[in-house]
């Protein structure tokens, strides 16, 4: 009770125009700095700091870089002074909230024929996984996008993933054609030898369903990888 006291006095001491819900309701939300926004996710602060000093010593530990923040797990979140689990659920909360927001508006140009709006669509979710992750999207038959799929995730350097649980995932989504997806958390998209077996492996047991593997893509940092691209893949 008394951090919250002396965090709403501390705030209340600041002029008007430096206090994040006043400039927020004067200004709107587009004029605020990335620490005043995260003062008004934060809400209080602690006896020593404000919920302003909070959002600043946040961002000072993360290079000011709101992607670094986004990568802070939830234990690492509980580390930083001030960053209670409360506090820390919020935070990871948003950060998922707007990464789904951002997926939403970018699936709306999604296009299974073009690799470049696929990659972008899933770049922001995959590029920052610290171990590799195998994803399926789906589309019927006009090419619509029908959803995706987390298919499988493993280590550093390799995911196993069950041929049999992808086809399954696109039979139930009723999907005509798919594209898989996985991420390198090396940063380089490049493809292995063991990419480039698997994906024969799935675009062969994918024409026995009746389906079409449209594209492979190897997500990379804000980089990616398209088989269809690069011609190596045969649909």
């Amino acid at each position: 009770m008394e951090g919250k006291i002396m965090n709403h006095m501390n705030l209340k001491n600041l002029p008007e125009s430096e206090r994040p819900y006043e400039r927020f309701l004067a200004l709107g939300a587009e004029a605020l700095s990335d620490a005043e926004l995260l003062a008004i996710i934060l809400k209080t602060g602690t006896k020593d700091f404000t919920s302003l000093d909070l959002a600043r010593n946040l961002l000072s530990r993360c290079q000011g870089n709101l992607l670094n923040l986004y990568e802070l797990s939830y234990k690492e979140l509980t580390e930083q002074k001030g960053i209670g689990p409360v506090k820390a659920i919020q935070l990871k909360a948003v950060a998922e909230l707007s990464c789904r927001i951002a997926r939403t508006r970018r699936g709306y140009q999604l296009q299974m024929n073009n690799p470049k709006t696929i990659a972008e669509y899933f770049m922001e979710d995959m590029r920052h996984r610290r171990v590799e992750v195998f994803k399926g999207a789906f589309f019927d038959a006009k090419c619509n996008y029908l959803g995706e799929e987390q298919i499988s995730s493993g280590s550093l350097s390799f995911a196993y993933v069950s041929p049999m649980e992808l086809f399954r995932k696109a039979l139930l989504k009723n999907a005509v054609m798919m594209v898989i997806l996985h991420n390198h958390p090396s940063g380089d998209p490049s493809p292995s030898e063991e990419d480039v077996a698997f994906t024969e492996r799935i675009a062969q047991g994918a024409r026995l369903l009746g389906l079409t593997l449209a594209d492979h893509i190897v997500i990379g940092d804000n980089r990616y990888y398209s088989f269809r691209e690069n011609h190596r893949l045969e649909t």
